[in-house]
């Protein structure tokens, strides 16, 4: 059987940004210590003691909301119920306003091993406009402290298109960023979601039209790149070495199990999602889950997430599509959206840019 990776989602918020569709909830003590017991039961209800744990991520919402006690009885249990790697990589995503030194030392001594800081940018301006809650100032001394405290694998999530953003303030935030004690970068174009706060006039009347927010995408790429951080999927980039073997798991089809409340799993050969519902999480014995793909990982969705990363796909591995997708290819690498070997396919950062309709053509 192969090995697994464990996702939890706590979806606990101080405050909910007014971009996020994320499901969280308001953290209340009392809340957080019954969404822990029901996270234990349900390890307990999937594990197995025997299949292999090689990643486990901690995602939200804002995980460090939760006390390094309360995660160090997660990663027990987890370890009790599962055959634990002694390298996994275990990834707390956290707020920069949450991360004071006893707290990070404290998550270094209950097994975290990776950080991912919620910076966005590092422009105060920008964090006021995002409803974040943080200063740039505030963002580098948990990055600081994060290093000090032992961390040798820290991530930071940065932000582009934003309303009003330029080349220049986007290239403060990035030189700013990676001057850093930081490994991993991933990168997101703002994108508004409908019944978010941000699903308004005021915020689309302000936003870059897409051939800005093309050039912003493109330039932030070949900066970071300069920088040393390179892109090896749509939104994600990194120094040699410190890829998200987590979030590797989703692009190569492996399989993962996902715990609380809007988590999804690509477990024992079938995707499931548990329903947006703390409430109902922490009542039942056993989460509830909906199937949404009975044979997951068929070719589509196979191509299509290998395409996202710059490896891209083996066509030896597709062999019944490769003659079709073959005849596709020469319009692509002629737009600069593709390159091709002979043996494997992968898009470039302007294909990446029109990634999902790149896609559509090429596999659909």
């Amino acid at each position: 059987m192969s090995d697994l990776g464990i996702y939890i989602h706590v979806p606990f918020c101080g405050k909910k940004c007014g971009y996020c569709d994320f499901y969280s909830a308001c953290y209340s003590k009392q809340q957080a210590e019954l969404y822990v017991s029901a996270v234990i039961r349900n390890i307990r209800h999937y594990g197995d003691g025997e299949r292999k744990v090689d990643t486990v991520y901690f995602g939200g919402g804002t995980p460090s909301l939760l006390s390094p006690h309360q995660l160090g009885e997660i990663l027990g249990c987890i370890g009790e119920c599962f055959d634990v790697d002694k390298d996994a990589e275990v990834t707390i995503e956290a707020n920069p306003n949450t991360l004071t030194p006893k707290r990070l030392a404290g998550y270094r001594d209950v097994g975290i091993n990776r950080l991912s800081i919620g910076v966005q940018s590092m422009n105060d301006r920008e964090l006021k406009m995002l409803g974040r809650t943080h200063t740039a100032e505030r963002a580098e001394k948990a990055v600081r402290d994060a290093h000090e405290a032992g961390f040798g694998n820290i991530s930071c999530d940065l932000m582009t298109a934003l309303p009003h953003q330029d080349v220049n303030s986007l290239d403060s935030t990035i030189e700013r960023l990676t001057e850093l004690p930081i490994q991993h970068i991933s990168a997101y174009i703002l994108k508004v979601e409908e019944g978010t706060p941000f699903d308004c006039d005021d915020i689309r009347s302000v936003l870059p039209d897409e051939e800005k927010t093309a050039g912003l995408y493109l330039h932030m790429v070949e900066t970071l790149e300069k920088h040393g951080f390179m892109q090896y999927e749509v939104s994600n980039f990194a120094r040699k070495g410190f890829e998200s073997r987590h979030n590797c798991r989703y692009w190569k089809c492996r399989d993962y199990l996902g715990i609380g409340p809007s988590a999804h799993s690509c477990y024992m050969g079938k995707r499931f999602a548990v329903p947006r519902d703390l409430e109902g999480f922490i009542g039942s014995e056993v989460q509830q889950t909906e199937i949404t793909d009975e044979s997951p990982c068929g070719f589509e969705e196979y191509a299509m997430l290998r395409l996202r990363l710059r490896e891209g796909l083996l066509l030896s591995r597709v062999p019944e599509h490769r003659a079709d997708i073959e005849k596709k290819l020469p319009a692509l690498i002629s737009a600069g959206y593709a390159e091709y070997n002979g043996e494997c396919v992968h898009l470039t950062a302007k294909g990446f840019l029109m990634s999902n309709s790149v896609i559509e053509y090429l596999i659909f």
